[in-house]
């Protein structure tokens, strides 16, 4: 058996275990929920910014309008986004990919 057959195996075998079944839960139920509730929050920027004008051109205090608000907002909600998933996988998916890692490398070499 070459290195190439023979480490395909262990991916599949991998694929196939119940703690890698259980990483790809948790990270889907995190990140396909987050994802649709960032997008919507775009598109409801989007779409205000295109059908909601005098709302948006309204001035908050100076040359400050609820637009550059909702702007600036889509990259704070970037950030924190990106903060919240970081704990979370350091919490719920690093020490589970970590050990399923380590035993693949046990296995490969």
């Amino acid at each position: 058996m070459t290195t190439r057959q023979h480490d395909s195996s262990v991916y599949e075998h991998i694929q196939g275990e119940e703690r890698f079944q259980e990483l790809k839960r948790r990270f889907r139920s995190w990140a396909f929920p987050m994802t649709a509730a960032f997008l919507a929050w775009y598109l409801l920027y989007v779409v205000l910014s295109a059908w909601a004008r005098d709302f948006m051109g309204t001035k908050v205090f100076g040359n400050i309008n609820v637009a550059l608000i909702f702007g600036l907002l889509q990259f704070v909600s970037t950030f924190l986004i990106a903060w919240a998933y970081s704990r979370y996988a350091e919490k719920k998916l690093d020490p589970v990919a970590d050990e399923i890692r380590h035993e693949a490398e046990g296995t490969t070499e």
